[in-house]
């Protein structure tokens, strides 16, 4: 599939001026599965892999490259027109297109291979698109929640490695390092569109990332707010596995690691995450903070099996040292 030509760019009337934006509206086909729209365009257009595809969307490689092949074949055998629709008709588009920001930014803020965890570019460019989405669409308040989610995600991006390259836990960086005027203008607009009273899925993460954000110190960070925060997303996104686990996560924080673990020990069972290396690392660090080292090595190891950079891979191998004297 070949991106539309200059010429047919510029003769619309969608009122998208960014090429980028609008290149990315012109991939997010209603056509297509909002899944093969967010996946075709984030190979298309931002260039990322098919494994990374297949990292972001928790399934295998083949199976992700299998669609990609479906998505174009649809293009293909429908002669579905690639042009940008009018303004009117991009509302219908509006949730692959922050999809598609959303998970340009994860795999920056959290690069699935390879020797560096962030990539900064990729960061940068899904901010920048996100500020021009709410500019173009200023009474759409996903937009404007998931601007804040990225505002106040990145402002955390230089504590999260430290001198040597090592991943730093979110509890033990340096917060002297957080982007402060990002998270004062991450703060103030989701302020601004909770107003709406209109709340959707990336205001709620943006909630969550504010309760960190205005923590100075860790033992500030309000647990039970988080752990209601993320509740309510689980609600709003049907039951997400990757949500339930971050939930596991703040509620061992407010209840106790038990607690935590219980919910994590379901979702195992459930082997809806089977290759996500963060369920056997959360696992770990509870069972951990639990003193059941042993159980909590075994789960370091499962986790550093499935890891697929290196920062993630040295971090793991240093708390697996901590509990089983690894080398």
């Amino acid at each position: 599939m070949e991106p539309p030509s200059e010429p047919e760019l510029h003769a619309d009337d969608s009122g998208v001026t960014d090429d980028r934006l609008r290149l990315i509206f012109t991939c997010c086909h209603p056509a297509l599965a909002t899944d093969a729209q967010v996946a075709l365009t984030l190979r298309t257009l931002a260039g990322l892999t098919t494994p990374e595809i297949a990292r972001a969307f928790l399934v295998p490689e083949p199976t992700m490259a299998q669609r990609l092949v479906r998505a174009k074949r649809k293009i293909s055998n429908a002669g579905i027109p690639y042009r940008i629709p009018p303004a009117h008709l991009l509302p219908e588009r509006t949730s692959a297109v922050l999809a598609v920001l959303y998970l340009l930014f994860n795999e920056g803020y959290s690069a699935s291979a390879g020797e560096s965890l962030v990539r900064v570019d990729l960061c940068d460019e899904a901010i920048r698109l996100a500020r021009t989405l709410v500019e173009l669409m200023p009474d759409e308040p996903e937009a404007a929640g998931l601007l804040a989610l990225l505002l106040l995600q990145d402002a955390r991006r230089a504590a999260r490695v430290d001198a040597d390259g090592e991943f730093v836990a979110l509890d033990e960086q340096d917060r002297t390092l957080w982007n402060r005027d990002a998270i004062d203008e991450g703060v103030a607009v989701l302020e601004r569109v909770l107003r709406q009273r209109r709340p959707g899925p990336y205001q709620v993460q943006a909630a969550i990332a504010a309760c960190h954000g205005r923590a100075e110190v860790a033992s500030d960070t309000d647990w039970h707010e988080i752990a209601l925060l993320y509740g309510e997303l689980v609600r709003m996104t049907g039951g997400s596995p990757v949500v339930e686990l971050n939930r596991a996560v703040a509620v061992a924080m407010a209840d106790g690691p038990e607690a935590g673990l219980e919910i994590v020990d379901a979702l195992d069972a459930s082997g809806e995450l089977s290759s996500y290396h963060l369920l056997p690392a959360t696992r770990a660090d509870l069972l951990r903070r639990l003193g059941r080292r042993t159980e909590a090595a075994s789960a370091y190891r499962e986790a550093l099996a499935l890891a697929t950079t290196d920062t993630e891979r040295k971090y793991l191998e240093r708390r697996l040292s901590e509990v089983a004297g690894y080398r």
